[in-house]
């Protein structure tokens, strides 16, 4: 079976509505409704700019009202390589939650600036030699800056204005997607006057 993967340059016109496209083909693929939960799950650290591309996208789309659908990892509480088996550990007060996750990645020059979405689990602090658990049934990585040489440095050295817009897309192309799947006026989606318990709170104690 092929694995789906495609990949967004957010320089070319248009850029939003193939990546909303590509996520709902994914998405569409992979989930179905024996799961209980969606989760968001957002890693990298605000403390460096490169790697500052999930906890922003967390940040942009903690306001969703969707009933179970929790976005974990924000700039004030973000989810990186010192906590993150904690989160996954904690992913099991869910009874069956689908995962989707988000980091930013190095990579060849001419490849800067494209999302890359694929169906698989998301290897985390591969691109800075990290050993860290893969995680996530739908993975989207941002690729904010060239790999092959000191990529600490160079994650710290990456421009906001080429992240934050990265940001943009891909939070607003999961935004209009989940909110089309478990909106008020969605099929799948239950009332969202049920909405469970905020997700930060129940992560508060890590």
């Amino acid at each position: 079976m092929s694995i789906f993967e495609r990949s967004v340059d957010i320089s070319k016109p248009f850029s939003f509505i193939y990546f909303s496209s590509y996520f709902e083909e994914v998405f569409k693929k992979n989930y179905n409704n024996s799961y209980s939960d969606t989760v968001v799950l957002c890693i990298g650290t605000d403390r460096s700019t490169g790697d500052c591309l999930g906890p922003l996208v967390g940040y942009k789309l903690k306001d969703m009202k969707l009933k179970n659908v929790h976005v974990l990892g924000s700039l004030d509480e973000p989810v990186h390589a010192k906590n993150l088996e904690m989160y996954i550990d904690k992913l099991n007060i869910y009874t069956n939650p689908f995962i989707i996750a988000i980091d930013a990645c190095l990579g060849k020059v001419d490849r800067i600036g494209f999302i890359s979405i694929k169906e698989g689990p998301l290897s985390p602090g591969a691109g800075v030699n990290k050993k860290l658990p893969s995680v996530g049934h739908i993975s989207i990585t941002g690729i904010v800056n060239v790999s092959g040489f000191m990529e600490i440095a160079v994650l710290q050295n990456t421009r906001l204005s080429l992240v934050m817009n990265l940001a943009n897309i891909i939070s607003s192309g999961i935004r209009y997607n989940l909110w089309k799947y478990f909106g008020p006026n969605s099929s799948v989606a239950a009332d969202i006057d049920g909405e469970s318990k905020n997700t930060e709170s129940i992560f508060q104690t890590i």
